[in-house]
């Protein structure tokens, strides 16, 4: 059953609310949902508990167009949502869960040896760490400095010399960024990046480098002895 929750943001002095299906809505807001399957309903409020509809002159003021699912994804992305405690929760869990699956299978103690899963756990909780709402890939290193206050863990790390053509470093700069050790930006407008990258994240980090330089990156593992 869809979750229903309004949606709302203030603009040139007015409340405009709607009711969205909180899953579709958070699905736009990362970029991989669509705007119709997120609405429940066709009408943009100033209120929606006393049914008061926001007049076509004041959305055309406030978000230069009175087309719906234009004004609709304004909204759900840049305004504020009702998340239920009992949704937050579950998906602190989920986030958990995710992260203890990537290092019972790409983490090891100092003599090379994996940790269990319960193991993992119970040191996610007794470090305290942070598990954000966002990728694995772009927090793991700092949920492991926060493990080894705890645990001798480590992961396995790649080395990774990129170079990205210049027409697509806007876009694919997202996608080191987080892996980022050095870059150098060439004369031609070209990125050349030195990445630090775990293991288990490789595969992954291909597919999105490729998909947003269309496979024209050139990426080469460094090697020791290598520069």
């Amino acid at each position: 059953m869809a979750k229903q929750v309004t949606a709302k943001l203030k603009r040139e002095g007015k409340n405009f609310e709607m009711l969205v299906d909180l899953d579709e809505a958070l699905k736009v807001r990362e970029g991989k949902g669509n705007v119709s399957s997120a609405v429940i309903t066709n009408t943009i409020f100033y209120n929606i508990k006393s049914g008061e509809v926001a007049s076509s002159s004041d959305l055309q003021k406030a978000f230069g167009t009175q087309d719906f699912f234009i004004i609709s994804e304004k909204i759900i992305k840049a305004g504020e949502m009702e998340i239920p405690a009992e949704y937050l929760k579950k998906e602190r869990e989920q986030k958990y869960k995710q992260v203890i699956d990537f290092l019972s299978k790409n983490a090891a103690d100092a003599n090379g040896r994996p940790f269990t899963p319960d193991r993992i756990l119970r040191a996610l909780e007794e470090a305290k760490v942070n598990i954000q709402n966002k990728p694995i890939d772009s927090q793991i290193s700092e949920i492991i400095e926060q493990l080894q206050r705890i645990l001798p863990i480590k992961l396995e790390i790649k080395r990774i010399k990129v170079t990205i053509p210049a027409q697509h470093t806007g876009r694919a700069y997202g996608v080191i960024n987080s892996f980022k050790e050095k870059e150098e930006w060439l004369s031609n407008g070209d990125l050349h990046v030195i990445l630090k990258i775990p293991s288990g994240l490789l595969m992954d980090f291909y597919d999105k480098l490729n998909g947003v330089t269309h496979g024209s990156a050139l990426a080469e593992e460094i090697r020791e002895g290598k520069r």
